[in-house]
């Protein structure tokens, strides 16, 4: 870490604003160098965060941290450790805080652009990148396809924004989950521009009701954030979100709805449409795909970009692994992987794919849902495949340590008295090939829940699987 992020620690404390310090054991002009809430991750002269976490909680590991070369401690509580430590009420919110101030407030110093909502993040973020590299900005991108979690904890998220200013980015786009919302991990962030895509069902185990997930979403839309919104208005959330911002002057609201978007023509590769006069061309298929175009390109215009560098960044802009992914090793039939793995996204794949058919070709679905998670979304999912699927083999996603059988079960659950096109294969390889072997030309296979994962999770085990290599390798096979 360069010198210039050395701060002492009373002086550090009182440029972070944001934090009520109840009080300083020991020496308060200690040399801060670095700040983590990872005890494995410490080095000399860092802060160590002792972070209350579900399973373990960090006060315990300040022993561990201080001989790791911690110098001071962030606590809720005193500890037996004979280093200098400041009490405050919430290490989580806290840490982000101080956090950004030892980096220098880094977010403050680009252009940094947040996207949440249950689906279409991942797809947005990317589609928004393109065009702000398109504008002339070096642009990064946090989010599910770049780290362990899709939006990092905030010691890490800081350092990390300091890192991409230091090596000359102009803007970050950043997908800012539910869970990062709620555990504070965007705490410090400046957003130039806040993006909300749709609320469906989703995290569920986290968040017990559908009202806190949509509370922790909301959170983001907030001047302590952003002062710029760009909501999806045809969301029954969204439009809740714009009717609350409506009576909050504090910040500024834009929306984006599918009647932005005129002479729709969509593809399994590829979309296009009329927008504020530009023609606008994505090498990425399915109709749900307009509205992630949509939601980039209000979020662009918002920071000063031109409708045609817009369009031009649209089209440079390539496919996300997993999202509506096609595979084409020359087969008769089609193949679509995507992440799909909540009942709306998954109706969405389906009635897009549904638009790519004709005459008597039938969409033949491979899906599952993940052990460990929220299972009241299960038989929902069974229910959006009976409905919109022509067969459906209901298979293992990632069970973890749930029994794969009863997770399939449950989904069957959801397909009531519409069974009979429905059938349990619970190796997912084995599934796929099932699909494969039964698929005719002009049949499309949508292969969902897993999109661009490299693994599977059976138990605590991790192993190698990606639906697009599986894919592949199969396709190949029988050809």
């Amino acid at each position: 870490m360069s010198t210039k992020n050395v701060r002492q620690l009373d002086e550090l404390l009182v440029s972070t604003t944001e934090v009520k310090v109840g009080q300083i054991i020991g020496d308060s002009k200690v040399k801060i160098s670095d700040i983590t809430h990872d005890s494995s991750k410490v080095s000399l002269g860092a802060i160590f965060c002792c972070v209350v976490g579900e399973n373990a909680d960090g006060h315990n590991f300040a022993n561990v941290a201080v001989a790791n070369g911690a110098v001071a401690l962030l606590v809720e509580r005193r500890v037996e450790v004979d280093v200098t430590q400041v009490v405050v009420s919430d290490v989580r919110s806290a840490m982000g805080y101080i956090a950004a101030e030892l980096f220098n407030r880094p977010s403050q110093k680009m252009n940094v652009i947040g996207v949440t909502g249950t689906n279409g993040k991942t797809t947005t973020a990317h589609l928004l990148a393109a065009i702000l590299q398109q504008h002339g900005w070096s642009t990064s991108i946090i989010g599910t396809l770049t780290g362990s979690r899709t939006t990092p904890e905030s010691t890490d998220l800081q350092r990390h924004l300091a890192n991409e200013h230091d090596r000359g980015c102009k803007a970050v786009v950043m997908e800012v989950s539910s869970h990062a919302l709620t555990l504070r991990r965007v705490e410090g962030t400046s957003f130039k521009v806040a993006v909300f895509t749709n609320l469906g069902q989703d995290h569920l185990d986290f968040h017990k009701s559908q009202e806190d997930y949509f509370a922790a979403k909301a959170s983001l839309f907030d001047k302590k954030f952003t002062e710029v919104c760009v909501i999806n208005r045809d969301d029954v959330h969204g439009s809740l979100l714009i009717d609350s911002l409506s009576k909050n002057n504090d910040v500024q609201c834009q929306t984006f709805g599918a009647d932005d978007a005129h002479s729709v023509v969509a593809s399994s590769e590829k979309i296009s449409f009329i927008w504020q006069g530009q023609k606008i061309e994505v090498g990425m298929g399915g109709y749900f795909n307009v509205m992630n175009a949509l939601a980039a390109a209000t979020a662009a215009a918002k920071l000063g970009v031109t409708a045609g560098d817009i369009a031009k960044g649209l089209a440079a802009a390539s496919a996300v692994a997993g999202r509506f992914e096609s595979v084409n090793v020359g087969q008769n039939f089609s193949v679509i992987i995507d992440y799909a793995h909540t009942p709306e996204a998954l109706q969405n794949v389906l009635v897009a794919t549904r638009q790519l058919i004709s005459g008597t070709a039938r969409i033949i679905l491979v899906f599952g849902c993940g052990g460990g998670r929220d299972q009241s979304k299960r038989p929902k999912m069974g229910s959006v495949a009976a409905k919109f699927a022509d067969v459906a083999l209901i298979t293992s996603d990632n069970p973890r340590h749930e029994d794969s059988q009863k997770i399939a079960d449950e989904i069957l659950a959801g397909a009531q008295d519409q069974t009979q096109n429905m059938k349990i294969q619970l190796d997912r390889r084995q599934a796929i090939a099932t699909a494969f072997s039964s698929a005719n030309a002009g049949d499309i296979v949508v292969i969902a829940g897993k999109g661009h994962e490299t693994t599977q999770t059976i138990g605590a085990t991790e192993m190698p699987f990606n639906d697009s290599e599986v894919s592949r390798e199969l396709l190949k096979v029988a050809s």
